[in-house]
């Protein structure tokens, strides 16, 4: 149990940090590279919102829910 807890939190801050680039991408504030089609495109700003939250249910999640 101990080590999926710690996979899931793995992968919750993993996701935290995706949806965070995503965001930024979209938002025009990390355009690398340059010739990425996420640049300055709005729905990439709500897919990485919706990303960084799903990886924060889960960090939090995974130490709720497996004990």
């Amino acid at each position: 149990m101990v080590a999926l807890r710690r996979i899931l939190t793995v992968v919750g801050v993993v996701a935290v940090a995706i949806g965070l680039l995503w965001m930024a991408q979209g938002a025009g504030l990390f355009p690398y590279p340059s010739s990425s089609f996420m640049i300055n495109q709005t729905p990439w700003i709500l897919w990485g919102g919706i990303l960084a939250v799903f990886g924060l249910a889960l960090t939090w999640g995974s130490g709720r829910l497996i004990r």
